[in-house]
């Protein structure tokens, strides 16, 4: 298997792109962490999924644009496996309205989750691994 021995951090793992690249990073062989930010039961199912073919993963509830929940979320990560070797930027929204009557409040939302999220993962997954080199 490609992965064996790696971890994973998958962000908005609970459906979607993000449940298709944790299920089969697992298969290749990577214990995985699922990240969710509101269906509980489904990031669940995801792990459950995981773990019925062998695979190792947890879930782990994070908002992916608050700094806070980001560094506690990467926390849990290394505190369960001991490192991140992988990170998927993959949560994203879309609000489906035009550019006319999108609120500054929804593309607030969007910029934070779209944006500073994957910059705020990647800030915190990076300490540890620019630490093990």
């Amino acid at each position: 298997m490609k992965l064996d021995g790696k971890v994973a951090l998958v962000t908005g793992a609970s459906r979607g792109i993000g449940r298709a690249i944790a299920l089969t990073y697992a298969s290749e062989g990577a214990k995985i962490a699922v990240n969710y930010i509101n269906n509980t039961r489904k990031a669940e199912k995801v792990v459950a999924e995981i773990m019925e073919k062998g695979g190792e993963a947890f879930s782990v509830k994070a908002d992916v644009s608050k700094t806070d929940e980001v560094k506690r979320m990467v926390k849990a990560v290394i505190k369960k496996y001991g490192k991140i070797d992988i990170l998927v930027n993959n949560a994203g929204i879309l609000i489906p309205t035009m550019l006319m009557e999108t609120s500054d409040e929804e593309w607030d939302q969007v910029v934070d989750i779209n944006l500073k999220g994957p910059f705020l993962c990647t800030r915190e997954a990076a300490k540890d691994m620019i630490e093990r080199g």
